[in-house]
């Protein structure tokens, strides 16, 4: 699902049945009553580029789905440095709290829509359509499985071998393959953060997959994959 969907709209509400996400959001799992319910309560919320959904520490009052555009999440740190702890694309849900404050902050890579809606009133229709609390169980059983496969990134793969997994989880997030071109919206210092290395890292590291042509870069923005295989081959080394 590339990043620039977008939700539809029908007299001023968001017309859950027309979202072009609805196929890889949680939304998806409801049937006609329960999509219906969901979509009385939601809001559409416009974040511009580089603006702030919600920080850590506030309260954790909505919950949302991205509907078009990227967001990055972030941890700051004692010493005022940020550690990027992913990236969020449309159909992705975040917000969820167990405590009463956000866990981390949200910001906008490129200009953003999503579909917000009230936490307690999200809860109350998680216990009269049991399908959306299972949905959203399967999604945080994801994650976790997401959070450890970052760690193993981080900790044992080459600048190369981290470059390339990302690559390929996008593919696969953006449903992208042989041929096709991958969107690459966030800043090349923040895709550092995000894998620990340097930003310089990052350029040499995509002009080394670029010269085993297993990418194309037509422009900073944008990969085109050349050899989805091959790149998958370059992830694990």
């Amino acid at each position: 699902m590339h990043a620039f969907a977008t939700s539809a709209l029908c007299c001023g509400k968001l017309a859950c049945e027309a979202c072009c996400v609805r196929g890889v959001a949680l939304c998806g799992v409801l049937d006609q009553e329960g999509l219906q319910k969901l979509g009385a309560l939601a809001v559409d919320r416009r974040v511009g580029a580089g603006a702030t959904l919600f920080q850590e520490g506030d309260p954790a009052d909505d919950v949302f789905t991205i509907t078009s555009g990227m967001l990055k999440l972030i941890k700051p740190m004692r010493d005022g440095r940020r550690q990027i702890t992913g990236f969020m694309l449309p159909g992705d849900f975040l917000g969820l709290a167990f405590g009463r404050t956000y866990v981390y902050s949200a910001e906008a890579v490129q200009e953003s829509h999503l579909c917000r809606f009230s936490r307690p009133d999200f809860v109350a229709l998680m216990d009269r359509f049991p399908a959306l609390e299972k949905g959203l169980l399967g999604r945080v059983s994801t994650e976790l499985a997401a959070a450890q496969e970052q760690m193993l990134l981080l900790g044992r793969k080459t600048a190369r071998e981290r470059v390339a997994t990302f690559l390929v989880s996008l593919c696969r997030r953006q449903g992208v393959g042989n041929g096709q071109k991958l969107e690459l919206a966030m800043a090349r210092a923040d895709l550092a953060d995000y894998l620990g290395v340097r930003t310089e890292t990052i350029s040499r590291s995509l002009s080394a997959l670029r010269k085993e042509r297993l990418i194309e870069l037509p422009d900073p923005d944008h990969i085109v994959i050349v050899s989805l295989p091959r790149l998958e081959q370059a992830a694990e080394g």
